[in-house]
């Protein structure tokens, strides 16, 4: 098996001193301030919002259509947003958001690493926001330690069951949320209310409460590191030019204290800027150290750099001794050569353009989309017959699409055959369609010919006179 090796070259090796046990047992993470927290903060709101906003936009499609802007509808076998309307004959097109999404997000990993799962991420968004009803309830790190090993008392029972139950509300209006993707949001909250919605709907609130209330505020690291698949994934397509969180050991390099490191300069002698302060690995919320290299759990959430950053303010060194930085950039460091960003090459240059195209497709295909489609199935067994009166009668099935909220009628022709009888089974040549319905129908084609021949399929909106067709062939007795 092969395997990618994103550990530091042995020659530094000497150079790494982590403090045995400063990184082991209980993760409790201790808030931190920072331009990344602030990203963080800001990535936290916005996509709440969209979550719980979302379901109560509303889109005018027309009469009797819903008007919910982002809806899923089981019951008209239907996905709506916004503008756009899948049927379930479409499912390629969700298909292609599918890849679009993979292409999107390896590009992303090319630039700069995990920075989906630090960010946005939905276990990081409510795992985010788990920790700080944790913080506002039981305190910061140092105090919900002391509170771990210490006596149970009254005001701690009423932390704990405050805190959990701040928990299990938020996992409520989680699954609560969601499932108004799957109904009319204002009548489905109505329905909850009054004790009136399905069964379906209270059970799938309960699962994505539960589930919620659990991966949030036990599972937190276990879920990044352990169940979620993407840090294998990550780890195999692993980019040294991505900018990723990094500490520069060339500068960091050997640790020593503040007043150590200036006796140690004094005398001449090697001292790094890192004073060993764990500060980087207490806020981190995997509890990995950065510092022992690149690390298939990072989820470049940046909050190492924020915390590093406010100690080398402390001691009047630069920021930067843990940044997003490149692999490659790292090992330049060591060699004294500068960095040299490398955003732009031509791995990035081929997935932004494969996202272009892809998009460009599915948009022309989207725009090119009618309100009414015509199908046309051959029959396989027999596949052709042979009359009385020696003519060849194929079969057909078809199936029309009404796309819009108006009933349509529909006149029914066949053409690329001379001299042929068509006959629609238990029904003339003109059929109504139901408002944002299908219509399937038995068509024959009889006729004397050896050839096999193209066959077009045309239905035409009386009303309209706009025409769609579709292709198939007339097979002769005896023909393939």
């Amino acid at each position: 098996m092969a395997t990618l090796d994103i550990s530091f070259k042995p020659e530094r090796a000497h150079l790494r001193k982590p403090k045995a046990g400063a990184f082991t047992g209980r993760i409790v993470p201790q808030s931190v301030s920072g331009r990344y927290r602030r990203l963080k903060w800001t990535a936290v709101i916005v996509c709440l919002a969209v979550y719980y906003i979302l379901p109560f936009i509303r889109w005018s499609r027309g009469p009797g259509q819903p008007d919910q802007a982002v809806l899923v509808d089981f019951e008209r076998g239907r996905l709506y947003f916004f503008f756009v309307e899948i049927w379930p004959q479409e499912v390629y097109y969700l298909t292609g958001v599918l890849v679009l999404a993979t292409l999107v997000l390896v590009l992303v990993n090319s630039l700069a690493g995990r920075v989906w799962c630090g960010y946005f991420c939905p276990q990081t968004v409510w795992t985010d926001l788990f920790l700080l009803v944790e913080r506002l309830v039981e305190g910061d790190r140092r105090a919900r330690l002391k509170k771990h090993g210490a006596p149970i008392t009254p005001q701690r029972v009423l932390e704990i069951g405050t805190k959990h139950g701040l928990w299990i509300l938020i996992a409520m209006g989680t699954g609560g949320a969601f499932v108004l993707y799957f109904a009319d949001a204002p009548s489905l909250i109505r329905d909850f209310v009054t004790g009136q919605a399905s069964a379906i709907a209270y059970a799938w609130v309960g699962i994505l409460t539960a589930s919620t209330y659990t991966l949030a505020g036990f599972a937190r690291e276990q879920v990044c590191t352990w169940m979620c698949p993407w840090p294998r994934l990550q780890g195999a397509i692993w980019d040294p030019e991505a900018l990723i969180v990094n500490y520069r050991d060339y500068r960091g390099e050997p640790r020593a204290s503040a007043k150590k490191a200036a006796e140690l300069k004094a005398r001449n002698k090697p001292a790094g800027d890192c004073v060993d302060c764990l500060q980087c690995v207490t806020v981190c919320p995997i509890g990995i150290d950065i510092r022992e290299g690149p690390n298939f759990a990072c989820i470049n959430c940046g909050l190492c750099v924020d915390a590093c950053d406010t100690t080398m303010g402390k001691l009047g060194r630069p920021r930067g001794l843990i940044d997003y930085e490149a692999w490659s950039n790292i090992e330049r460091g060591w060699r004294g050569e500068p960095p040299q960003p490398r955003m732009i090459r031509p791995k990035t240059i081929a997935l932004a353009l494969s996202i272009v195209a892809l998009l460009a497709l599915m948009s022309v295909s989207l725009g090119m989309r009618g309100d009414a489609k015509i199908v046309v199935i051959h029959d396989r067994n027999p596949i052709a017959v042979t009359l009385s009166d020696g003519r060849t009668r194929n079969g057909y099935a078809v199936r029309l699409y009404n796309k819009t909220g108006l009933e349509r009628s529909f006149a029914l022709a066949v053409s690329g055959l001379e001299n042929a009888e068509v006959e629609v089974v238990g029904s003339d040549a003109r059929v109504t369609v139901a408002p944002d319905a299908t219509y399937e129908l038995r068509m024959l084609v009889k006729a004397s010919t050896e050839d096999r021949l193209p066959l077009q399929f045309t239905a035409t909106d009386v009303a309209s006179g706009r025409s769609v067709t579709a292709q198939d062939v007339f097979v002769p007795a005896g023909g393939q």
